[in-house]
């Protein structure tokens, strides 16, 4: 039996991204966003603007939607060694970023719903006390993107190491492939260098707090409209102006995270490289290849290669050692016994 040297072939599954700074600056901008949502709920029915009320009802969205953020990295923390999750739960973070998304466009909806009341019975608006309300609401929406914006244009560790002896249980899996040190270091130095920007998570908390800021905008400019020059009708108007706008962030959300979730193979161009080193190879030829995300930025690939002259699986690895984010690979060999052996594409 294999007990003693078992692990040394096992592939590691712990894809998450475990982001404590970036949980801990969207429970501030939670609580920052429920305040500012009863005063401008409150304020919008009292002094009758469509614009302030749209901003607060969106508020309270946006509120749900950081809940699912912070619930997304407590989970994904929680269960980022269960071995009940196949390619382990590096996906929790894209699935929050789609609940997301889905939670604008539904912003969205119920903006333009309520602006097109508003146009069709116009009520009566008490701008100064709306604009003051308005600008406090802005200047939340500043602070709070700013809390994000820190931690969302910067790197996200994606493991956290409790010591150092367990820093070599990440490494781009070879199935065992163990011994050389130096290509660990690298695999270890490829991972925390390009892992930027790929925390749809807290991506998505962002392009909350921006449409946030963006119906404060236009709310402010609305009712400045309609006071000074009487333009009442510019207020609801504003109100669908700032639904298009947050239903594009919500298709861009949606267009990142949906083919990660579906499974689907994104960077067409790894698919190329990957053939062509295997296929550069002896008279390799890959007759199946599938390669999917697992996680934000990890790449999971089975190839199923026919060639005359079999060599080791390692050796085979070794030709993709340098594709980045290739984190889990399996590679199934196939000896051809007929000459000549082609093996068709599907």
């Amino acid at each position: 039996m294999h007990v003693k040297t078992l692990q040394k072939w096992q592939h590691n599954h712990n894809f998450a991204i475990i982001d404590n700074k970036g949980e801990q600056r969207t429970i501030k901008v939670l609580t920052l966003t429920v305040i500012t949502m009863a005063i401008e709920i409150i304020a919008g029915l009292i002094y009758g603007s469509m614009a302030l009320l749209a901003d607060g009802w969106h508020m309270g969205t946006h509120a749900s939607a950081f809940i699912i953020t912070i619930f997304a990295y407590r989970y994904a923390k929680k269960h980022q060694n269960n071995p009940e999750f196949t390619f382990g739960i590096g996906k929790v973070s894209v699935l929050g970023g789609f609940s997301s998304a889905v939670a604008l466009a539904m912003v969205a909806l119920v903006m333009s719903v309520e602006s097109m009341e508003r146009i069709i019975n116009p009520q009566d608006i008490y701008f100064n006390q709306a604009i003051g309300v308005a600008v406090f609401g802005l200047i939340i929406n500043g602070i709070s993107a700013f809390i994000l914006q820190d931690n969302h244009h910067h790197h996200t560790d994606k493991h956290k190491y409790d010591d150092k002896s367990d820093e070599h249980k990440y490494h781009k899996q070879t199935n065992g492939d163990k011994n050389d040190k130096r290509d660990q270091t690298t695999d270890i130095h490829h991972h925390y260098e390009h892992h930027h920007h790929h925390d749809h998570n807290l991506k998505a908390a962002y392009f909350h707090v921006l449409a946030d800021a963006l119906t404060s905008v236009l709310a402010i400019v609305a009712l400045f409209a309609g006071k000074i020059f009487g333009l009442h009708w510019l207020d609801p108007v504003m109100g669908i102006v700032g639904a298009l706008v947050i239903i594009r962030w919500s298709y861009i959300l949606l267009k990142e995270t949906s083919p990660i979730l579906l499974d689907k193979n994104i960077e067409k161009e790894n698919n190329l490289i990957i053939r062509e080193k295997i296929e550069s190879d002896s008279d390799n030829r890959i007759c199946d290849l599938h390669l999917w995300k697992v996680g934000p930025d990890d790449y999971a690939a089975i190839i199923s290669l026919v060639t005359h002259f079999p060599k080791p699986t390692e050796h085979y690895k070794n030709l993709l050692q340098d594709i980045k984010h290739l984190s889990h690979l399996t590679i199934e060999i196939n000896q051809c016994m007929d000459k000549p052996c082609i093996a068709i594409e599907n």
